[in-house]
């Protein structure tokens, strides 16, 4: 598998000038996978200016390729609910970069930024039409737990933990 160098891809943080690309590209996956519906990040206000809402315990990177486009982002926020955690959150990839192994490769960089920051354990939520993510996920190593009563997004059907030591 080609490394994130080999395939000309840079991570860096999140732009003001990145937010309609990224909002843009999770809402069109939402709609693909029938989850443009309440419940879901779909219509969270703050998806329209992500570079906003990430800072202190928390960071999102988009992915550019070698042209400067944007095609993929991912990010972290600690999780106020379990202690020396942090969340996977907001991982998504433009159509035309998947299936070269990228999803991993976004998964081992946002675990690592989650050790660098000082987190134990990542968590995410998904729900059960994202096939491709949790299949990504579950050989990443996450495990499913029970819904945490604390579940911010109803729709969210799917939970997994991983330990990052």
């Amino acid at each position: 598998m080609k490394s994130s160098s080999e395939r000309n891809i840079i991570y860096r943080e999140i732009r003001p000038a990145d937010d309609a690309v990224i909002a843009a590209l999770i809402r069109k996956s939402l709609i693909q996978h029938k989850l443009d519906i309440p419940g879901t990040v779909f219509f969270d206000k703050g998806l329209d200016h992500l570079s906003e809402l990430y800072g202190k315990d928390s960071a999102y990177y988009v992915l550019e390729d070698k042209n400067g486009d944007v095609i993929g982002g991912i990010g972290y926020a600690r999780l106020s609910f379990m202690s020396d955690t942090a969340e996977l959150q907001k991982l998504y990839l433009d159509d035309k970069a998947k299936g070269a192994g990228i999803g991993y490769e976004m998964i081992a960089f946002i675990e690592e930024k989650m050790r660098e920051s000082g987190f134990k354990r990542a968590y995410l939520e998904t729900h059960e039409n994202l096939q491709a993510a949790i299949h990504i996920y579950e050989k990443s190593g996450y495990r499913d737990i029970e819904r945490p009563k604390e579940v911010v997004h109803s729709t969210m059907n799917r939970f997994f933990i991983k330990e990052l030591i």
